[in-house]
């Protein structure tokens, strides 16, 4: 039965799955969400002897309806092949009671490869489908590692160009120079004077600008987008959670049927959402624990109901989290609206102009799913401290809010239910805020100095994504007022 995609705000028409992720955004500024959200309808039995490209296919197919088996099984195989590092893809590992879900092992050593491996061949062959003739134009903002990882995934893919802006001071080391060494005559990194939120919104005001979409078109140019707003990101990253139920249930951790909680540490909200949709499609999912840093606008929202962004914006240890304006909630809202764009419409007026809106009483009973609460940076760096100490397993920054609001969650409730915690980052990719947390005696180091250390106590080998930007050239300089932004890709594209 075919799956149709909507707006969250009403303005357009339904569409089909492969349309919906050529767009990326839609029309009226509005969400692409499914019109329905189809049944994992597979006895987890056999979902539990399936390879994660096996998996993988049960569940994208589910979605994506229009592509045929044929298309569907050649963007998996090109997507979760020899680039990641470990055969199972997406492994658990248990640690202090929790079962860790590392999501780091591709190229790009973060969890945004396990999507962004995968969209540049769903979105080529999207093209083909529909007749585009046009060079499609990825258009992406990041908080540190979508960038990096889209521009991974379409250096040289033919028939298109990717521009990511990052905030010039608001990433890590290691994330800066991987975006800045990346290769591809196709690629463009601009460091923008601002933080993730005014990229986000510079690059959101671009997609809703008729008359530069007429420009490009004359050119023969059109605009996607490569961010979590894209369904094309958000379908990929159910199967992970698929995935990591099958294999507790294949190790005899979980009995089919029992609950099982997922940690997601939450910045655009596009991660724990795919998680909201495994639960939807039939997954025993019991509690879905929502993990802030200090910008914990999410923990807020879940507490009182209210979103409200006014407020100051934190720099921290984990960056892919700094972020204010969360994307994908808007999908959560759409829902706990029953559906109802004006509603829905309404609430997103209310915050892109005065930065806030509060939902109604019998929207907040319907988040019960959730539960959230966050990690400050002392709390983060500590639960890095404590897990190695106690386990000698060493996590990222990000990885460790979610294990500290989980520790929080368990003090809080007394749950015993058996607990994935979405492990989003390589600690490689932070070493620095990593080797502090453990011991302070490793801050004189330089950054690769660091990574040695940190590969030595924590007995892991060095990801081939570090290795390679030791000598990588830089290859991007560009930086922008966010004023200037709509100027640069302009300049980028040859249309001024």
């Amino acid at each position: 039965m075919e799956v149709l995609y909507s707006s969250t705000r009403g303005g357009s028409a339904q569409v089909s799955a492969s349309e919906a992720i050529l767009k990326g955004l839609s029309e009226d500024g509005g969400l692409f969400v499914p019109t329905r959200i189809p049944k994992l309808d597979i006895p987890m039995e056999k979902l539990a002897k399936m390879s994660y490209q096996e998996t993988a296919y049960e569940v994208m197919s589910r979605f994506l309806t229009d592509f045929t088996e044929e298309e569907l099984k050649s963007c998996i195989a090109k997507a979760y092949d020899s680039k990641f590092d470990t055969e199972e893809i997406a492994p658990l590992v248990k640690a202090d009671g929790a079962y860790y879900l590392e999501l780091f092992h591709g190229a790009t050593i973060a969890f945004k490869d396990m999507a962004l491996s995968i969209l540049p061949h769903l979105m080529t062959t999207s093209a083909k489908k529909n007749h585009v003739e046009n060079e499609i134009v990825i258009l992406t903002a990041t908080s540190g590692d979508t960038g990096k990882a889209a521009m991974a995934g379409f250096a040289d893919v033919p028939g298109t160009r990717i521009i990511v802006f990052y905030p010039k001071d608001g990433v890590s080391p290691v994330q800066e120079k991987q975006m800045v060494t990346q290769k591809g005559e196709n690629t463009s990194v601009v460091a923008i004077r601002g933080n993730f939120d005014d990229a986000q919104t510079g690059v959101k005001k671009m997609f809703n600008d008729r008359e530069l979409a007429a420009e490009l078109k004359e050119k023969g140019f059109q605009f996607s987008s490569a961010n979590s707003i894209n369904i094309g990101r958000l379908v990929p990253q159910i199967v992970y959670y698929v995935y990591a139920y099958a294999s507790l249930v294949r190790n005899g951790e979980l009995a089919d049927g029992e609950p099982m909680n997922i940690v997601v540490p939450t910045g655009n909200f596009g991660n724990i959402l795919a998680a909201y949709y495994a639960k939807l499609m039939g997954l025993p999912v019991a509690k879905l624990i929502c993990a802030s840093n200090e910008n914990k606008v999410l923990f807020d929202f879940f507490r009182t109901g209210a979103y409200d962004r006014n407020r100051e914006f934190v720099l921290t240890s984990s960056p892919s989290m700094d972020i204010l304006i969360s994307s994908n909630l808007e999908r959560l809202i759409y829902r706990l609206a029953d559906n109802d764009a004006d509603r829905n419409r309404e609430l997103m007026e209310q915050l892109s102009g005065t930065g806030r809106y509060e939902i109604s009483e019998d929207m907040k009973e319907k988040l019960s799913d959730f539960y959230g609460n966050y990690a400050d940076e002392e709390e983060t760096a500590q639960e890095i401290r404590r897990l190695y100490e106690d386990t000698g397993y060493v996590i990222d920054t990000h990885t460790a809010v979610a294990s500290a609001v989980y520790c929080k969650y368990k003090a809080e409730t007394s749950d015993g239910t058996k607990t994935v915690i979405a492990s989003t980052a390589s600690p490689f990719k932070f070493s620095r805020s990593v080797l502090h947390a453990i011991d302070k005696k490793y801050d004189a180091l330089d950054d690769f100095a660091q990574i040695d250390e940190l590969a030595r106590i924590a007995n892991v080998k060095i990801p081939n994504a570090i290795e390679e930007i030791r000598t990588a050239q830089v290859r991007h300089n560009t930086v922008a007022d966010v004023s200037e932004m709509k100027d640069t890709v302009k300049k980028i594209l040859g249309l001024q």
